[in-house]
């Protein structure tokens, strides 16, 4: 009897070893986005998704200096050219998962934007299952350590026979 067996998510490893590399990263990835994409960030506090993201605008072309969103939850940046905007949430102090994720309205923005959220596992997963998770590790405690290790996984639909080792190159 033959069974068909599911094919594992397209997935990259890659270190980083500086801030100007994780921005790098950002702008390679850009060229990967189009309007519809959610990708989800998820790392230690100063690991590297806000300068991530900043890499990511300046890929798209977006203007306004992207920064974390923390008190604000949320930011739109316009796109400056012909691409779709990029709205960059930060889910850390929402507590309520999908349903305060919902009072953002990411389900209307999603088809024209690309949305990075940091900080939204467990929160936005329902939202659409094609999406491009991002995984940042970096060494904690007293260390200066700039060196990360980013997992990437596309899941969906969408990301099925994307090359995501492209972007270690």
């Amino acid at each position: 009897m033959m069974r068909e067996v599911a094919a594992s998510p397209p997935s990259a490893r890659l270190v980083v070893d500086s801030p100007e590399r994780m921005r790098e990263l950002g702008r390679k990835l850009a060229k990967l986005l189009r309007a519809g994409d959610l990708v989800m960030l998820t790392g230690e506090l100063g690991a590297g998704k806000t300068t991530l993201t900043r890499g990511l605008g300046e890929g798209l072309g977006v203007r306004g200096a992207v920064t974390s969103p923390t008190f604000v939850i949320a930011r739109v940046h316009p796109s400056l050219g012909d691409g779709p905007p990029l709205l960059h949430v930060d889910a850390y102090r929402l507590s309520g998962g999908l349903d305060e994720m919902e009072d953002l309205d990411l389900d209307v923005s999603l088809p024209e934007s690309v949305i990075v959220v940091e900080w939204g596992e467990g929160r936005i997963e329902e939202l659409t299952e094609d999406r491009l998770q991002l995984v940042i590790h970096r060494a904690v405690g007293d260390t200066t350590d700039e060196v990360r290790h980013v997992t990437l996984t596309g899941l969906g639909e969408r990301w099925a026979g994307i090359d995501l080792s492209v972007l270690s190159a």
